[in-house]
């Protein structure tokens, strides 16, 4: 299969690549099973930067592989991309992870206080509502009204 792209293309390519590659790296580095899957793809794609005319994307490290040079990589447009989603993956996880840990409170005492009474609401609609609960919450208030409290579980 062959396939043609311009410069323009090729930029927008290389801008997804390194925020896959972003993605995948950030946190746990390179050594990672998931890192080395993409690892050959990605010096790929980098080394036809000369010939698709962004060679100033695009770096060579003194073991010899290939980077975004800091042209891409500290591109305020992909800055900006990365910066939102952390900011989406906390709230997103920080509701998550609350919900979960209320709602198997909320079970417990509803066990202990009405035994034998009819089912409550299936676990997915029960979490839905407390993450409703935290969402707007947090939409409203921001972490203005969370409270660490130190010695506790967690």
């Amino acid at each position: 299969m062959k396939v043609s792209f311009t410069a323009k293309e090729y930029r927008q390519l290389l801008e997804l690549v390194h925020l896959g590659m972003w993605a995948v790296t950030a946190y746990q580095g390179e050594e990672t099973a998931a890192a080395k899957r993409y690892f050959a793809l990605d010096q790929r794609l980098l080394g036809l930067a000369t010939d698709l005319g962004c060679a100033d994307l695009v770096e060579e490290r003194e073991d010899q592989t290939l980077q975004p040079a800091p042209k891409l990589s500290e591109d305020d447009r992909l800055r900006d991309i990365q910066s939102e989603f952390q900011n989406d993956v906390f709230w997103h996880e920080l509701v998550g992870r609350l919900a979960e840990r209320d709602l198997g409170g909320e079970q417990a005492k509803r066990a202990m206080d009405t035994p034998g009474v009819e089912p409550p609401p299936s676990r997915d609609e029960q979490l839905k509502q407390v993450e409703k609960r935290y969402w707007d919450e947090f939409e409203k208030n921001d972490l203005a009204h969370v409270v660490v409290l130190r010695g506790g579980r967690g």
